[in-house]
């Protein structure tokens, strides 16, 4: 196929337009209308605007692909709210904006917002921080004025400040920060006595009349939160005023900070000295650093006759705004950008008539979710406002601002930012903040409030007093000075010295030129209430009513009311149970308590060995009290045997001779001294009786008694305490009083000088009348009232209090012996407690002790080869060892004065044994102890006398043992009868131990011994020895009754042959070959 010539030239024209045109198509830019309303004549204006701009340069140099360019519309607001809102109208009626930037203040917003809402365009304010500016368009692209109030704070609880008086311009902007403000304070425990509002227009004589208002209160710290004009002008007379001195504390919000400092002139700074103030944190970049020099050339460039202005952080929001704003539109897109009427805007007019933007919803959305790294720092919406945790506090010196610390959400207040990055500590010390200095140039942390408004407190006393020990003014007519002194007035002033700041103070009496009283203690409470004067120092009680307008510091006085009353002599002599006065009664129930418990100890110690204390229970029980309580007069006649008991005796009787001692001195002193004694001891005997009763005039005692149910005739007010010393005189019998109430420290002054005749009667009226006792009085809400009661509260723990008490409240010399008459002679339990503690004691540990030795004497019934016995039945045998020699006490005793005269015991065997009782006797040995009689069932091998037993059954004489061995074998099989057998053995000095021995097992049973030993213990009675012996032991083969455990008592009877006869008894039957039972 041929090709046509001219086709190819025909292509590749088509082919070259298409090209051309297409990529003309591309490098289209599409428009995006923005209008900009800013005060263009000012600084902040032009900073604002600069950056703007060159947010936008920037921007599309860095994204020269983007196909959206942001269009600006400017127009100048004139610093009026009324221009802005008709230039944004302008802008969104005739240019048809996608957006509106700027907008300086907060009034400026406020309108203008409502119109974003209505035609759905976004504003955008990089400056208008007030809380209260909300709407659906609206953006913040800055820090919202609530967002600081935690970090103010946070300064005012580090240094411990209680008081705060915000000051801020009457508009929008400082009105939107009042409740959050105020809400922050209160949370660290600083009150808000008063909120400064200054017109933004504002002229200097206005300023100077709030200044004297804020200088006449008692609160030296003010947050200032305005417009850095109106800051400059306040702080300008401020200084003039002389509130830029010493004591006074500033604290600037970050809206001054911010652009106040950066802008002001070296006057405002020099006007500003000892300033702390807060501003917006921003880290520091290489890109913010770059910025700041590009920018500073560009704006010198375009305004070189504006002075030298420095880049705030609104400037750096404004490019930030700027450039979110750009980024925002491109994903937006590249269509929607048109306005459509509403329904009903073709017939409306004015606000009516505005269309509504396509695409404002979606640019919404796309600016809420934008998130880049700005100069700022982090660009992050939520809810559609910038956020940020971090401020930092600045302090004015100098020219300029200097770093003292930072406050971040996560830490509080920290000294370094970086330092305190990966750590969760919440600080909120002062400590956390570098060195600051406070306005008169001085280091000295401000106390925050004033002690009075002249510098010296006016305190203001009573006049005249019934108890002029307590306020006491005189005056000199000579000098025309007035004195003070008393109680009260005493306590005052070592409070004052105990303040951790001097307190200038005056005296001022409540008194009327004649120098009477000038009103009741409500009067002058009243005064206080009123601001005429700082506080109230007498004898003035904390009353519920009286603390509804003003403070009372903590009492300084015993709170109560209370009765006082004649006395009567009362003698003990004549009391029936006088007696038992001398100890109280816990005193005598624990004494009781003892002699009981000590005559349990000396039974338990001395039962196993002594005689005295054994026998039927009821003999051991009578024995034991009449032992324990025969100590009280050394009379018993039971001889102790156990060195514990002893002991534990030596002990007692100590006790004993003190508790006897000191009860006889207490009861002489009740028999021969006369006791005074309360007429009355209660108020319902004097209601019942219909006695009167005083109460001093023009006091609120009178409606307590009321309350109580005295009837008015049965009231008497006296008007000195020489009437009321007359009253009670007098008697209820002769038209006087029969008690008289009032509060306790007056009725100890009063009793302090008759103390013979009169006593107060305390324990039943507390429970009925209830006073807080005296206090300092201030104003409602001041400082003074917390540190006074600290103070109080270290002047009663020292030595202060007590000198002052013993000085005022001293008693007459004549009340010396009265106060020896009336006091008590009885001794209480707390006076003896040790000596009991030490008797315990000593009687625990020696049971102790006790219960040891025994358990480790009998070891052998608790461990042995038996192991088929249980815990419980060891224990039994174990008790039976203990008890064992009294169980049977009065039968062996009959049994052995029956069988004495014969000699012999009889034993019974079965019908199938050749068992058979068997007798046998010996000599006496004349040189050692001998069997008298025996008889043993069994096969005896040998009987021993003086000897001991050899291995093979037969007998050796030893005298130096002295020894009895008896050798039993094995008994003829079904020998199953209780067998019996005696022996009596001759008292002799050279009886020293009887060893039976069984060698030979019975059938059945393993070959263990069974061996019983006798140790000798001297006896009172001359060549004569008791027998004491406690078990023997056999092991292996079956039991009926436990195992391996035989108790064996003794007990010793004299006879009328002069014999000693030991008696033994085997408690457990065995079942047998073999039984053996010793008598």
């Amino acid at each position: 196929m041929t090709k046509n010539p001219m086709i190819e030239p025909v292509f590749l024209f088509f082919l070259f337009f298409k090209i051309f045109f297409v990529g003309a198509q591309n490098t289209t830019l599409i428009p995006v209308h923005v209008g900009v309303v800013l005060d263009l004549d000012t600084g902040f204006g032009k900073v604002g605007m600069s950056c703007i701009d060159m947010a936008l340069a920037d921007f599309y140099a860095s994204h020269a692909g983007y196909k959206t360019r942001l269009v600006l519309h400017k127009r100048d607001s004139a610093e009026d709210v009324v221009v802005a809102a008709t230039a944004a109208i302008d802008l969104i009626k005739n240019e048809k904006v996608q957006a509106i930037i700027g907008l300086e203040s907060s009034m400026q917003a406020s309108f203008v917002i409502e119109l974003g809402d209505k035609a759905q365009v976004p504003i955008i304010s990089f400056s208008a921080t007030s809380p209260s500016l909300q709407g659906s368009y609206f953006f913040r692209i800055a820090q919202n004025d609530s967002s600081q109030v935690k970090a103010i704070s946070s300064v005012i609880q580090a240094f411990g400040w209680t008081e705060a008086v915000p000051i801020s311009v009457d508009n929008e902007f400082g009105k939107g920060v009042i409740p959050y403000l105020t809400t922050a304070l209160q949370s660290v425990g600083a009150r808000v006595p008063y909120w400064s509002f200054i017109p933004s227009t504002a002229t200097d004589e206005e300023v100077v009349a709030e200044l004297r208002k804020l200088m006449s209160m008692r609160t030296r710290v003010f947050i200032v939160h305005m417009s850095p004009y109106l800051g400059s002008q306040f702080f300008s007379k401020a200084k003039d005023f002389g509130m830029m001195d010493e004591g006074y504390v500033w604290i600037m919000t970050n809206g001054m900070t911010n652009s106040f400092i950066s802008s002001s002139s070296s006057v405002d700074i020099d006007n500003m000295q000892g300033v702390l103030g807060l501003k917006t944190y921003v880290p520091i970049t290489k890109e913010l650093e770059s910025f700041r020099a590009r920018w500073q050339t560009k704006f010198r460039q375009d305004n070189p006759t504006i002075p030298s202005v420095k880049l705030d952080i609104f400037g750096l929001w404004a490019y930030d705004a700027a450039w979110a704003l750009a980024m925002a539109v491109e994903k937006v897109g590249t269509t929607n950008f048109r306005f459509e009427k509403t329904k009903d805007s073709g017939n409306s007019t004015g606000l009516e008539r505005l269309e509504v933007s396509q695409s404002g919803s979606e640019l919404v959305r796309e600016l809420s979710g934008t998130r880049f790294r700005g100069l700022s720092g982090d660009f992050s919406l939520i809810n559609r406002q910038l956020q940020s945790s971090t401020f930092q506090i600045v302090n004015v010196n100098s020219n300029g601002e200097r770093g003292i610390g930072y406050w971040t959400t996560k830490n509080g207040l920290v000294r370094n930012i970086k330092s305190n990055r990966n750590t969760s500590r919440h600080s909120n010390s002062n400590a956390s903040l570098g060195p600051i200095i406070w306005p008169g140039d001085t280091t000295s942390v401000p106390r925050g409030w004033q002690i009075s408004t002249n510098g010296t407190l006016k305190v203001l006393v009573p006049a005249k007093l019934v108890y002029d020990e307590l306020v006491n003014v005189t005056y000199d007519s000579r000098t025309g000075t007035t004195n003070v002194t008393g109680y009260c007035i005493d306590v005052f002033n070592a409070v004052i010295e105990a303040l951790p700041y001097p307190a200038p103070f005056e005296f001022r009496p409540f008194a009327k030129p004649n120098g009477e009283g000038a009103g009741s203690y409500n009067d002058m409470v009243n005064q206080v209430a009123l601001g005429n004067y700082d506080a109230v120092v007498g004898d003035i009680t904390i009353r519920a009513n009286r603390s509804l307008y003003v403070d009372f510091t903590l009492p300084y006085t015993e709170a109560g009311v209370s009765m006082v009353v004649p006395v009567k002599g009362n003698n003990g002599a004549k009391n029936t149970w006088v007696f038992l006065k001398p100890l109280t009664w816990d005193l005598w129930v624990t004494s009781c308590c003892f002699f009981i418990f000590i005559g349990f100890v000396v039974w338990f110690l001395e039962h196993p060995k002594n005689k005295d204390f054994q026998g039927p229970p009821h003999h051991q029980i009578g024995t034991s009290f009449w032992f324990s309580f025969s100590t009280m007069f050394f009379i018993h006649r039971e001889l102790v045997l156990s060195n514990l008991a002893r002991f534990v005796v030596i002990v007692w009787c100590f006790v004993v001779l003190i508790l006897t001692q000191s009860y006889t001195a207490s009861l002489t002193s009740i028999l021969t001294v006369q006791q005074l004694q309360p007429t009355v001891t209660d108020v319902n005997t004097l209601i019942k009786n219909g006695d009167k009763v005083g109460y001093l005039r023009r006091s609120f005692i009178y409606g307590i008694l009321k309350q109580v149910g005295f009837q008015d005739d049965k009231l008497k007010a006296y008007y000195s305490r020489e009437e009321l010393h007359k009253l009670l005189q007098d008697g209820n019998e002769n038209e006087g009083i029969s008690a008289a109430f009032d509060e306790t420290p007056y009725m100890k002054l009063f009793v302090a000088t008759h103390c013979s005749k009169y006593t107060i009667v305390e324990p039943t009226f507390k429970l009925t009348f209830k006073t807080a006792g005296f206090a300092f009085v201030f104003q409602e809400g001041s400082l003074l009232t917390r540190d006074f009661s600290d103070a109080l509260t270290q002047v009663r723990e020292g030595d202060k209090m007590k000198a002052i008490e013993d000085k005022w409240f001293k008693k007459n010399e004549s009340c010396s012996n009265s106060d020896n008459m009336g006091s008590s002679n009885t001794l209480g339990l707390d006076s003896f407690w040790g000596l009991f503690i030490v008797a315990g004691v000593v009687s625990s540990l020696a049971i102790l002790i006790f219960t040891a030795m025994f358990l480790y004497e009998h070891s052998h019934i608790l461990i042995r080869a038996d192991t088929e016995a249980s815990f419980w039945t060891r224990i039994h045998e174990i008790l039976r060892v203990y008890y064992g020699k009294d169980l049977t006490s009065d039968v062996s005793r009959k049994s052995t004065l029956q069988d004495s005269d014969h000699g012999i015991v009889a034993a019974e065997s079965s019908p199938n044994s050749s068992c058979s009782p068997r007798s046998s006797s010996s000599s006496p040995d004349p040189t050692g102890p001998h069997i008298v009689h025996q008889e043993l069932v069994g096969t005896p091998n040998s009987f021993v006398h003086g000897g001991d037993l050899s291995p093979n059954g037969q007998a050796t004489q030893d005298s130096s043992t002295h020894e009895y061995g008896i050798e039993l074998t094995s008994s003829p099989s079904g020998c199953s009868d209780l067998l019996w057998a005696s022996v009596f053995l001759m008292s002799t000095p050279l009886l020293q131990k009887l060893t039976l021995r069984r060698m030979t097992a019975p059938h059945g049973y393993s070959a263990n011994d069974i061996e019983v030993l006798w140790e000798p213990v001297e006896s009172t009675h001359s060549q004569l020895k008791e027998v004491e012996i406690a078990r023997y032991y056999v092991g292996g083969g079956e039991w009926s009754e436990g195992k391996g455990i035989l108790d064996l008592d003794a007990h010793c009877y004299w006879q009328e042959s002069g014999r000693e006869i030991v008696r033994k008894k085997i408690e457990d039957r065995v079942r047998a070959s073999t039984k053996l039972v010793l008598l």
